[in-house]
């Protein structure tokens, strides 16, 4: 006698084990086959709009656990704005100018900057940039992020360009632009001009002492 079949036991059609490392892949190719994020946003067309605008992550290597606790939140708020019944597009980018590039390629990828010319080194630059968007992309999809992934904006993209000079043009109409002194850290190996968040100050151990004194009382001479 099998006593299993004696028992009254629940009956589900749901496996016993959760098998999420293969499940989740199979439910996120369902969400992109039915296109899930126009799916929501085409529910939502005519409502208040809700617009998160998303701090491009630099494109230049893995994800890790900054960039997944930043576009977790941020697809919390967008889902929790659309359910609350307002068009929230994401529209998800990324940085791709500046040093960090260039110091790859010239470092891991062993690419000698001063035997090419500047186009040559830029087209380098951009393509490593697009490989880097690619990996991370893939990442970020696999969180489950739900963002308009097929049309990101892209800092190095010409049309984007574009705007950045119509919108310092403006600046300059309205005289926010203007031309100082002010002293800047150089970098002399990159032959750029770096940002306070790029500099490595090194801890020096300095033989300077504070000495304490009483002060005397003393009037204020009118």
């Amino acid at each position: 006698m099998n006593y299993k079949d004696t028992l009254l036991m629940p009956k589900t059609e749901f496996p016993m084990r959760g098998n999420l490392p293969n499940k989740e892949p199979e439910i996120q190719e369902e969400w992109a086959e039915k296109d899930i994020y126009q799916m929501v946003l085409e529910r939502t067309k005519g409502r208040p709009t809700f617009i998160l605008h998303d701090g491009p992550p630099y494109a230049n290597g893995d994800i890790h656990m900054g960039h997944a606790l930043n576009k977790i939140l941020k697809d919390f708020i967008v889902r929790f704005k659309s359910m609350n019944g307002y068009h929230a597009p994401y529209v998800p980018g990324w940085d791709t100018h500046g040093l960090p590039i260039e110091t790859a390629l010239t470092k891991n990828k062993k690419v000698k900057r001063k035997e090419m010319s500047t186009a040559e080194f830029r087209k380098l630059c951009e393509e490593y940039a697009w490989k880097q968007i690619e990996g991370q992309r893939s990442q970020f999809k696999r969180l489950g992020v739900r963002a308009d992934w097929d049309n990101p904006y892209v800092t190095l993209k010409p049309e984007y360009e574009a705007q950045q000079i119509l919108v310092f043009g403006e600046m300059a109409k309205r005289g926010y632009i203007y031309k100082g002194l002010k002293p800047v850290n150089w970098s002399p190996s990159s032959e750029s001009a770096l940002a306070e968040a790029e500099i490595e100050y090194k801890d020096k151990r300095s033989p300077s002492i504070y000495v304490s004194f009483k002060v005397k009382r003393w009037q204020r001479r009118s």
